[in-house]
């Protein structure tokens, strides 16, 4: 390990703001404010098919790598292709979470109500490659005999996961970002991890209350409305009409142990991709196998037609992601007022 790199103890950043050693005590049926961050992982993927933020994708002297594609061997994350996305995944919850955990002599995070990483996760459904999953046979109904031949493509989504961060106010989102220690030490750090980050502002509806919030897995649903509607009437329609569908199917009780609706409203920076998202779905669960027996159901048809009537299916994704606790002050959740 370098000599010059210390970590803090015996803080445990990352354990000491979440149950059981932080006891919560917070608990409120109004909206929150939520800035959930969709983030792209740095990678030396060409421009042209995954665009960077200007400062973002550094070199270990915080040099922005304008051109990673050919110079993949100076990315500070990690030099080795083959291992970007593991050390990409494991720096994100190992290192940047305690570090926004951290309560420093220049940092107070007592603001954050709650901090989940959402990681995407490739192994689960996703809008590209949903259940049920099919063996590949040939005409005769036998495994096929050259496999590697008939290798499906595959389609990575648009992000490598989101932040899913919680406040009370947009007064304590500024009062946090315009902190010195974030806007130096966090920010570096997202540039280092992270070559794209894209900061909502939305309000946060819980439609199924968790009764833990430690649920382990998600699938996300990212919208963009359908053009003939306002992203008023898209809000509403998705908060009220569909999400009450959502609610009375036997399949949502049976499986769904949480399910929120974060309605984007603004930017904490100017950013058009981020800017035309119109919400973000999150729906809990205990397992894989629940999520995607819950995707082979009757009703999760019904839900996916109720949507699609109000979202342009062809420009929103959903993927599945696994969820890590960092900060947790809310306890018990409760459903959010309409």
């Amino acid at each position: 390990m370098n000599d010059k790199i210390r970590f803090s103890d015996p803080a445990r950043s990352d354990m000491l703001q979440r149950p059981p050693l932080l006891q919560s005590s917070f608990s409120t049926t109004k909206p929150l404010i939520v800035t959930p961050t969709l983030l792209r992982r740095s990678d030396n993927t060409p421009e042209s098919v995954r665009p960077h933020d200007s400062g973002s994708g550094v070199d270990s002297q915080g040099n922005e790598v304008t051109d990673p594609e050919h110079h993949s061997d100076r990315l500070a994350l990690e030099a080795e292709p083959n291992l970007a996305f593991e050390h990409y995944d494991e720096y994100w919850r190992k290192v940047h979470g305690p570090k926004f955990a951290l309560a420093g002599p220049d940092t107070q995070n007592e603001t954050v109500l709650r901090y989940d990483q959402v990681h995407r996760l490739p192994s689960g459904p996703s809008s590209s490659f949903s259940p049920p999953y099919r063996a590949m046979v040939d005409d005769e109904g036998r495994l096929l005999a050259d496999p590697a031949a008939h290798v499906p493509p595959y389609r990575r989504p648009s992000w490598d996961g989101f932040a899913y961060i919680a406040y009370q106010s947009e007064e304590d989102v500024e009062e946090t970002l315009a902190q010195e220690q974030y806007a130096k030490r966090i920010v570096a750090d997202e540039q280092t991890v992270f070559r794209k980050v894209t900061r909502q502002l939305a309000r946060e509806y819980i439609i199924i209350p968790s009764i833990r919030h430690r649920d382990p897995f998600s699938l996300v649903k990212i919208h963009y409305r359908q053009d003939s509607l306002s992203r008023e009437d898209f809000q509403r329609q998705w908060l009220h009409e569909h999400a009450d569908l959502v609610v009375s199917k036997a399949a949502t009780k049976e499986y769904v142990r949480r399910y929120a609706q974060l309605h984007s409203f603004s930017m904490t920076q100017e950013d058009p991709e981020g800017e035309k998202i119109d919400g973000i779905s999150v729906f809990s669960f205990d397992s894989l196998n629940d999520l995607e027996d819950y995707l082979c159901t009757e009703e999760w048809a019904e839900i996916e037609k109720s949507e699609h009537s109000i979202a342009d299916a062809q420009a929103s994704e959903f993927w599945t992601s696994v969820n890590y606790s960092v900060i947790n002050r809310l306890m018990p959740e409760q459903a959010t007022e309409k």
